[in-house]
């Protein structure tokens, strides 16, 4: 068994490792040589970037790309964020996720002519291999670094706190930046990478996989916790151990794998001799919020 999770959590490091490699990739390929930026925190260092060279004019910083170096300096605080509020696994995870997205975004050559040279499937193209980049490594139970880890953080100290509210707020500064300093194609053409980017993400993170619960408890009120700290309804009864007799309430819900942590930590601390089966991609017909 210990061999087993072993092997699992080497599974989860490499998925880590191979999703940073696909985004970079397709950003040093198919974005930045056609002068187009990325969201978040990758974003905001090809900026900085931009300004030192063609803003700051310092000529020798033309010969290497000191966006990955200055994506890194950016992650350093986060990461004692991640360490310290989060967790010693989410932290590892993510800081693979940051050493190699930093070393494959400073070592890997962009080329000069744009390999695709219609824009928009150069958005189209770039936004799909990025998006399932990242997807990858969000599976794997860390994160890319920079805002993420900041949502992670928040969502996991205020139960309510979505991860998305941080990263729609990182972007907006980010593409507002672009609007102001660059070309409004390089905005409307980075906006439209960053939209087929965020779709993706969406099909392939957690957040998108459905998980049906059913918990049995013999404590009142659980049911009243689920529908206020997660938002979702709740149907529950009351029955019977078949081989004590005693009374239970069994509740069942459905909520998105990007939940299930949050409601295992809720069912704990409310009830932590609580019994609870969860099945996942759970279909699910109805109004279902899906909350990105």
């Amino acid at each position: 068994m210990s061999q087993t999770l072993t092997h699992s959590k080497l599974f989860k490091y490499f998925q880590a490792f191979a999703g940073t490699c696909i985004f970079a990739i397709a950003v040093k390929l198919l974005i930045v040589p056609l002068g187009l930026y990325n969201g978040g925190s990758v974003g905001l260092s090809q900026i900085i970037r931009t300004v030192l060279i063609d803003y700051a004019h310092i000529s020798v910083l033309k010969k290497i790309d000191l966006a990955g170096i200055i994506y890194f300096i950016i992650n350093v605080p986060l990461l004692f964020l991640a360490y310290k509020g989060v967790g010693k696994s989410f932290f590892i995870k993510t800081l693979i996720a940051v050493i190699s997205q930093t070393t494959f975004l400073t070592l890997i050559p962009s080329p000069e002519v744009p390999i695709i040279d219609d824009t928009l499937a150069a958005c189209l193209i770039g936004g799909i291999a990025s998006g399932y980049g990242i997807g990858l490594a969000l599976r794997a139970g860390g994160s890319t670094g920079g805002h993420d880890i900041v949502g992670v953080y928040l969502s996991k100290k205020y139960t309510n706190f979505k991860v998305g509210r941080v990263s729609m707020t990182v972007n907006f500064v980010v593409y507002s930046i672009c609007a102001i300093l660059f070309d409004i194609h390089v905005f409307i053409y980075s906006v439209i990478y960053a939209t087929f980017s965020s779709l993706v993400i969406d099909r392939v993170h957690y957040q998108n996989i459905m998980v049906s619960v059913m918990i049995f408890t013999k404590m009142e009120g659980l049911q009243q916790e689920i529908m206020t700290n997660l938002n979702r309804g709740v149907t529950y009864w009351s029955g019977s151990g078949a081989y004590t007799n005693e009374s239970t309430y069994v509740l069942v819900t459905a909520v998105s794998k990007y939940e299930v942590s949050t409601l295992k930590k809720l069912v704990h601390e409310f009830d932590p001799h609580a019994f609870t089966i969860l099945s996942e991609n759970t279909s699910i017909d109805g109004h279902f919020i899906k909350k990105l």
